[in-house]
């Protein structure tokens, strides 16, 4: 018999355990301001995927040079415009893959 009062006693201090914090979680659900989640625009979703994909090249191109030890100079400039070499054949590599990218999908 006092098996089943104490079983009757862990379930019922469970279930009060339970209520409580469901009204604890209301309590801490109603007074939180709202969160409002951002949606991501395309426009956002097109310019992070082309700096990942240029970072990601960049970083290979980085690599292979690095390893085939090959001497490319730090700066190249074209009349008053100076800039890496290897940085802008990853950002030219970019902004070229979704067109091949098209032209390779479309034929299927």
């Amino acid at each position: 018999m006092y098996t089943w009062m104490i079983l009757v006693l862990i379930i019922l201090a469970i279930l009060g355990s339970l209520w409580l914090r469901v009204c604890c979680l209301r309590a801490n659900f109603d007074s939180a301001a709202p969160q409002i989640e951002p949606k991501p625009s395309p426009f956002s979703n097109a310019v992070q995927d082309l700096v990942s994909t240029a970072g990601g090249v960049y970083l290979s191109l980085v690599m292979i040079v690095s390893f085939l030890k090959i001497e490319l100079p730090e700066r190249i400039v074209i009349t008053t415009i100076s800039f890496d070499p290897l940085a802008m054949t990853a950002i030219v590599v970019a902004i070229i893959q979704p067109v091949f990218s098209k032209i390779f999908d479309g034929s299927r």
